[in-house]
């Protein structure tokens, strides 16, 4: 035990002897001398961003080197910022550890872009700069303007809060954070659709709903137009009013117009004791927000043969197997029965433009 503490004494001496004085003094001083400049992009170059061409370069940014002293590799941050923010709250479009330039692609371009919450697929004015660092030790380059057109891949939606909510299944009153969604196709798209539960007959505005733009009353909130059927984008319009139902809701908010359909669904085809002429009925569940059926089922071989949905107990709005599992579309194949027995069907519309159904034998 005397001979490893004796050993232990030794190494730490041995340790204090490298770190001496001289040791320390003779480290390299950190100190900003010399700016990066930004030398590429140009002052002003114009970026329509593609959201088909992810992986292309964009730009490659490139500047000079920092001067923090000799010997001294700094890193480097390529900054974006709104033009007139003076970059209080930038972007990072990428980092570099000594390399004085950077390649961003599409994707990053934007996704720093999409960041500072710009608004997708309208150009607007940037400035973007080089932070080179050591520590604490920043210098900043010069700025340069770019103008770019970000885009965006998320799917527009609108809300639809209201009076109803809370007699519906859709939690309190006027909630944008539990009300009903409606989904477009693709940003840009402005015909909307989801389906929604009514419970009561709202008897008067002051207990009718609007679409909003977002997931609460900051955005565009559209209420009763001058006639039936259209929207008004005026946010002091009357909330829009509707009888007890379940409804396929549809808003187009470039033209204005929006439709409410009453549906009542159903299953059918010569797997069902329907036949395809007679729609057997399902039941809706607030709690769920699913349409249920027990039902016995023959074998069938889709997709010539077997079920689907369809509302109504008519042909005008039908459901049929999609591409993935479970998935369901307007007017979509027949789904198939291998085994005859008594099913549990349940369909969910309750996701907009992601329908999904499933079957579990008993």
């Amino acid at each position: 035990m005397k001979t490893l503490r004796n050993s232990l004494i030794a190494m730490l001496a041995i340790f204090a002897a490298a770190c001496s004085t001289d040791d320390v003094q003779d480290r390299p001083v950190v100190k900003g001398i010399d700016e990066p400049v930004l030398m590429a992009p140009e002052e002003g170059n114009f970026y329509e961003l593609d959201p088909n061409k992810l992986d292309v370069l964009a730009e490659r940014f490139v500047w000079s080197a920092a001067n923090f002293g000799e010997g001294i590799i700094c890193s480097y941050d390529v900054e974006i910022d709104v033009k007139g923010d003076d970059f209080d709250t930038p972007s990072v479009i990428g980092t570099t550890s000594g390399v004085t330039q950077f390649a961003a692609s599409v994707n990053v371009l934007n996704t720093a872009v999409q960041a500072l919450g710009t608004t997708p697929f309208e150009p607007a004015n940037f400035e973007v700069r080089i932070k080179a660092y050591v520590g604490s030790e920043v210098l900043y380059s010069n700025a340069v303007e770019m103008i770019i057109t970000p885009f965006s891949t998320a799917i527009p939606k609108l809300w639809m809060p209201g009076g109803f909510q809370a007699d519906s299944g859709y939690g309190d009153n006027f909630s944008h954070a539990t009300a009903p969604q409606l989904s477009a196709t693709a940003f840009g798209d402005t015909n909307f659709e989801g389906y929604v539960y009514i419970a009561n007959t709202i008897t008067s505005p002051d207990n009718g709903f609007k679409f909003s733009s977002q997931g609460d009353w900051s955005g565009t909130n559209y209420g009763a137009g001058a006639t039936a059927g259209t929207l008004s984008a005026d946010g002091g319009a009357a909330n829009i009013i509707a009888d007890a139902g379940y409804y396929l809701v549809k808003a187009n908010t470039d033209a204005l117009t929006y439709s409410l359909t009453a549906t009542q669904w159903g299953v059918v085809g010569n797997a069902t004791p329907g036949g395809w002429d007679n729609s057997t009925p399902m039941t809706y569940d607030p709690a769920t927000k699913k349409w249920t059926v027990n039902l016995d089922l023959v074998p069938q071989t889709a997709p010539d043969n077997g079920w689907k949905f369809r509302a109504n107990n008519a042909w005008d709005i039908n459901l049929g197997a999609g591409s993935g599992a479970n998935d369901l579309v307007y007017s979509g194949q027949n789904i198939g029965v291998a085994e005859a027995g008594t099913y549990t069907i349940t369909l969910d519309l309750s996701n907009p433009r992601a329908y999904s159904y499933t079957i579990v034998k008993q």
